[in-house]
């Protein structure tokens, strides 16, 4: 039970990971504050660490882990680009962002409570992901 939770939580935080590193690479181009490029870049880069250490976790577990929905993806994508279509603004992308990192955190969380038994070094994954989000959501507050 231990193993088959441990995966099912990295696959999750697998998933997390790179959807927030795509939403990040998908706004970064279009933001106007230097600072608020700087959150973002930072952000991109602790999300590449914890991936490469989800990575080498699911590897381990001879798991390929998992992308994010297509769907949700999708749905991302074009909320995205309408949104700013309309609005190209640092607020807009902050919005966007502060958006997604609150779904991110709700997710993660609740990935967390469900895989209950996974061992403590990918809850700990899980949690430093989902400090993560949070982190960025309030330092961004101030661009809303």
């Amino acid at each position: 039970m231990i193993e088959q939770d441990t995966i099912k939580l990295l696959r999750e935080c697998d998933a997390g990971v790179k959807m927030g590193t795509e939403s990040i690479e998908d706004v970064i181009d279009k933001v106007k504050s230097s600072s608020l490029r700087k959150y973002l870049s930072d952000c991109k880069v602790e999300h590449e660490k914890l991936n490469t250490e989800i990575q080498n976790l699911l590897d381990k577990y001879k798991d390929e882990g998992k992308d994010p929905n297509p769907i949700a993806k999708g749905m991302s994508w074009m909320k995205t680009n309408m949104k700013l279509a309309m609005d190209s603004t640092d607020e807009t992308i902050a919005d966007l962002m502060t958006d997604g990192c609150n779904m991110g955190v709700k997710s993660l969380n609740r990935y967390l409570n469900e895989y209950e038994a996974a061992d403590e070094v990918s809850k700990d994954i899980c949690k430093r992901l989902i400090n993560l989000e949070e982190r960025l959501a309030e330092d961004i507050r101030k661009y809303l």
